[in-house]
């Protein structure tokens, strides 16, 4: 098992529903990345799919994931293309759920969001994470 020193929370920056299908294909097709860019996605209905093993690399943040586990909600931006927290309350849900399970097999991994890292020009994942998990007391 890697050292997990970070758990990055995502949007997919499209339409809530886009099908998880649409986003591997432009991750191989468009961007040729050998693994998905998450270990997680999950779906407006709040269906988690598990699109890569944590003992997996994905390419989730540059220079980051070696050490990180990323889990993503389908969303994060308003018609326009801009920054919307869109988050339903059953991938709210199912978030929490991963979060739990993973910060208690990793007890000192951080929970960021792909904003939070150096050099991130993006508000992915379109909601502050700090203030949530304070919400939520994790």
């Amino acid at each position: 098992m890697r050292e997990i020193k970070y758990i990055v929370l995502h949007c997919t920056a499209t339409n809530q529903t886009t099908p998880p299908e649409t986003i591997l294909s432009y991750w191989k097709n468009v961007l040729c990345w050998e693994s998905p860019g998450y270990h997680y996605l999950i779906g407006a209905d709040g269906t988690i799919h598990a699109l890569l093993s944590i003992d997996q690399v994905a390419n989730g943040v540059f220079g980051h994931n070696a050490n990180s586990i990323h889990i993503s909600y389908i969303g994060g931006i308003d018609e326009n293309g801009n920054a919307l927290d869109n988050r339903t309350p059953k991938q709210i849900l199912s978030l929490q759920k991963l979060i739990i399970e993973y910060k208690k097999q990793f007890p000192s991994a951080e929970i960021l969001g792909h904003k939070d890292f150096p050099g991130i020009h993006k508000e992915c994942p379109s909601f502050n994470v700090k203030d949530w998990l304070k919400d939520l007391k994790i």
